[in-house]
């Protein structure tokens, strides 16, 4: 496809997963040669009409120069008027190029061996060969409705080539460790506003069709519990797993992932070892499927000042007097911050594929919480699923989040830079009721 006509297709994504009818157009689609019959197939396993939708305009991306013009013409055919004015409106005039005509040969059979004897049968002998019909395409409904629906009890998975399967209901388990309150011993503070982190997410995830459990305060050795129990259920009708922990956390050596994240008794866990309890060795009935882990902790104890950017790079922004870190308590030339001012999170190398850990945090620094609104990190991963979840990837998003978090500036000095591991093989996209 032409690059002009694939911007416009990404331009107008949000319409098109919107409004798109793609039972509409798969007869049309295949008749003009656009898809294969597999492809059809394919996208109609994707889920939902506005899963559907998006998958084709993703596929319509990867064929040919004509695929764009005959996607319009099957608007046209199929009453979706308005869809097609709006993609023509951003498009250059369109001819459509004629197809190339496809040679016939004939089919040659070899003539019967016969004697001379049966010269005069053979008049009767001849089998006439007629042409193979196509068998006709069945199509496999539409969804009626924009909601979760059950997975078909033994149900085949299907992968897209594109993007991770991600229709069974619920979608998976999403578990939240989120340490608050910490032992007086342990010389970590109390995490204010990290309640209101674990209820955002608690209902985010809710309203992706994951199975939430929240678990509260854990000591290093519960959250390995936890994380144990996680492994040991059995994921096979799921298409995912998500791990959250909110908590302090520090700088450990790594192999793989960097950082550890505290319990409320002062002793760490890395981040490694909290990704192995769900590797493909320790949990089997999560090989191939993506396993997200999301940690709001710090990720040492350096504060980045930022650096100065051009007038039209610079955003209001949105760091205030009761921003704090999730670091352990050190010296540093930068300790006359308030005591309202906190750290939180970090990232590192591989691991087994369909695995991505996201960080509020570059390696080495603080991760910033207010302390009456959450952390600045949770409460744009928030936002941005709400507002998004619906059109974008997984990894588009947490771009917008890294993005929005930079902006940011506590006491309108320190800044943050999120990031994540990425050992994702495709595209994710989550469920959304609409």
């Amino acid at each position: 496809m032409e690059e002009q006509h694939k911007k416009i297709l990404q331009q107008n994504r949000i319409n098109l997963v919107r409004e798109l009818d793609p039972s509409a157009l798969y007869d049309a689609l295949f008749e003009k040669g656009v898809f294969t019959q597999d492809m059809i197939d394919e996208i109609k396993s994707s889920g939902t009409r506005r899963d559907q939708a998006r998958q084709l305009v993703r596929d319509l991306e990867t064929r040919g120069s004509r695929a764009f013009p005959l996607f319009l013409e099957s608007l046209r055919e199929s009453g979706q008027q308005g869809l097609m004015e709006i993609l023509l409106n951003g498009a250059p005039p369109v001819q459509l190029q004629p197809a190339v005509p496809t040679v016939v040969r004939p089919v040659v059979q070899p003539l019967p061996i016969s004697s001379p004897m049966d010269v005069n049968k053979q008049g009767n002998d001849i089998v006439p060969s007629y042409p193979i019909e196509r068998p006709n395409k069945s199509s496999s409904p539409t969804p009626d409705k924009e909601s979760f629906k059950p997975r078909p009890q033994g149900r085949t998975r299907r992968d897209s080539l594109q993007c991770y399967k991600m229709d069974s209901s619920p979608c998976g388990y999403c578990l939240i460790i989120n340490n608050a309150d910490f032992e007086p011993q342990c010389e970590l503070s109390n995490r204010k506003g990290s309640n209101i982190d674990s209820e955002k997410l608690e209902r985010r995830f809710l309203a992706l069709n994951f199975t939430v459990e929240v678990k509260t305060n854990l000591k290093q050795r519960q959250i390995k519990h936890e994380l144990l129990a996680l492994s040991k259920k059995d994921h096979f009708l799921y298409d995912c797993c998500v791990v959250i922990i909110l908590s302090h956390g520090t700088e450990v050596s790594h192999s793989r992932f960097p950082g550890a994240v505290y319990g409320v008794d002062g002793v760490h866990i890395t981040v490694q070892s909290i990704t192995n309890y769900l590797n493909g060795q320790n949990c089997p009935s999560l090989q191939g499927k993506p396993k997200l882990f999301f940690i709001q902790a710090c990720g040492g104890d350096e504060k980045d000042l930022g650096f100065e950017v051009s007038p039209e790079e610079a955003y209001p922004s949105g760091g205030g007097e009761d921003d704090q870190t999730d670091s352990m308590t050190t010296s540093s030339s930068s300790d006359s911050l308030s005591a309202s001012d906190e750290v939180d999170a970090r990232t590192s190398l591989p691991t087994p594929s369909d695995i991505l850990v996201s960080y509020s945090t570059f390696p080495g620094y603080v991760s910033w919480r207010d302390t009456q609104a959450g952390s600045w990190y949770i409460e744009t991963l928030d936002r941005i699923l709400e507002e998004n979840a619906a059109t974008d990837d997984l990894v588009t998003m947490l771009m917008m989040v890294n993005h929005e978090v930079s902006q940011n500036a506590a006491k309108g000095v320190y800044k943050q830079m999120p990031g994540s591991f990425n050992f994702l093989r495709k595209l994710l996209y989550f469920q959304t009721s609409a």
